[in-house]
C-alpha cells in the first residue's frame, strides 16, 4: 500500500487562497446541508506538556479525514508555527489511508480563507481598509487571503514587537503591492478600519469596543480555547455574532464563554453555512458591527486535504511512501 505525503511546500504550491476560499464555501454549505459529518473536536491536555493536542475527524461521501494537531504556544518564540501536525485522508469505500498532509500549512491557508469567506458575507460591500492585530503566521496569512479575495485600500498591522511589525509590514507591502503600515498600537491600527482581524495567542482582550467604528466587521481568529479571549465583553455584547459552528463556539470560544460569564448573553445569529445556503440572515444594516468567531472545523480540513490529494495525484506532486 502507498500513501501520498504532502509537505508544507506542496500545500503552498497546490492550494492558493482564492481557490481555498471557494473550497471553504462549498464545505461550509455542505456541512449546513448535513452532507459532511463531524463531531466536536477532542482536546487532550496532559500534565507537564508544553501544549495540547486537538483531534478533529470528519466524514463526507468523498472520504474520511482526521487532523491531529499539537498546539504549542511557545513555538513562535523559537521561529516555529504554534500549530504542528498532520491531516490523514482515508478512502470512503475501503477506509485505506490515501494521504498524510502537513497540517500547519493546511491550517494556515484554510483558516485565513474561511475568514475571507466570512468577510465577503458580512463586511459592508465598500469595506476596504484592513487592520490586523498579530504579526505571526495567521496575521500574515489573513493579509494574503483578504487581498486575494477583495479590493483593499491598505493594511495596518499591530503586534507586541514593534520592530517585527515593521519588518512584516515591509514584506507584505512588497508581496501584495498594497500600502501596508505598522501601527504603534492595536488601537491605532483599528481606528477607522472597515475590517479587523485578531490573530494573536493572547489570553486577554486585544480589541475593545470603543475602538470600533460603526459597520466594522471583525474576524476573531486567535482564541480557540475556553480560557483565552481576544475580544472584550462590550464588543461581544453589542455585535452581531456569527460562527463556523454554533457547537464549537458554545464549547470552545473563550471570546463567547468569558463574555457570557460577565453577562453578555448574545447568541450566535447564524453559521456561515446557513448564510451560504440562505437559511439565516446576515448583516442587518450598514451600521451594525459584525463578529465572525472562527474556531476551525474538521470539515474544512477534509475539504482541503481532498482537494490537495486530487491535485497532487493529477500533477504527480508529493512523495509516495510504502505504508
Amino acid at each position: 500500500m502507498k500513501i501520498l505525503v504532502l509537505a508544507d511546500h506542496h500545500v503552498h504550491e497546490l492550494l492558493g487562497y482564492r481557490e481555498c476560499a471557494d473550497l471553504m464555501r462549498q464545505a461550509l454549505a455542505d456541512l449546513a446541508r448535513g452532507q459532511i459529518q463531524q463531531p466536536l473536536r477532542t482536546v487532550v491536555r496532559l500534565r507537564g506538556a508544553a501544549g495540547f493536542m486537538g483531534l478533529m475527524p470528519a466524514y463526507s461521501p468523498g472520504g474520511y479525514g482526521l487532523k491531529a494537531l499539537c498546539i504549542t504556544p511557545g513555538n513562535p518564540a523559537v521561529g516555529k508555527d504554534a500549530h504542528q501536525g498532520g491531516v490523514l485522508l482515508f478512502a470512503a469505500d475501503t477506509g485505506e489511508p490515501l494521504a498524510l498532509v502537513n497540517a500547519s500549512a493546511v491550517t494556515e491557508i484554510r483558516t485565513a480563507a474561511v475568514s475571507a469567506v466570512a468577510t465577503g458575507l458580512l463586511a459592508r460591500a465598500d469595506a476596504a481598509e484592513l487592520a490586523i492585530i498579530g504579526t505571526g503566521v495567521q496575521g500574515q496569512a489573513h493579509a494574503h487571503a483578504l487581498a486575494a479575495t477583495r479590493p483593499l485600500s491598505g493594511i495596518r498591522l499591530a503586534g507586541r514587537d514593534a520592530a517585527r511589525a515593521r519588518e512584516v509590514a515591509a514584506e507584505l507591502a512588497g508581496t501584495l503591492g498594497l500600502p501596508v503600515t505598522a501601527a504603534g498600537s492595536a488601537a491605532e491600527a483599528v481606528e477607522g478600519a472597515d475590517i479587523v482581524v485578531t490573530a494573536t495567542n493572547s489570553s486577554q482582550p486585544v480589541l475593545r469596543r470603543e475602538w470600533l467604528a460603526a459597520g466594522t466587521h471583525v474576524n476573531a481568529v486567535g482564541a480557540c480555547v475556553p480560557q483565552a479571549r481576544e475580544i472584550d465583553t462590550a464588543t461581544m455584547a453589542e455585535a452581531a455574532l456569527f460562527a463556523d459552528s454554533r457547537e464549537s463556539v458554545m464549547n470552545e470560544a473563550g471570546d463567547y464563554l468569558l463574555a457570557a460569564r460577565e453577562g453578555a448573553g448574545n447568541p450566535v445569529r447564524a453559521e456561515l453555512g446557513e448564510l451560504l445556503t440562505g437559511t439565516a440572515p446576515g448583516r442587518a444594516s450598514d451600521g451594525e458591527i459584525t463578529v465572525f468567531e472562527s474556531l476551525g472545523l474538521a470539515a474544512e480540513d477534509l475539504a482541503a486535504a481532498s482537494y490537495l490529494y486530487q491535485e497532487a495525484t493529477r500533477l504527480g506532486a508529493g512523495t509516495a511512501a510504502d505504508f
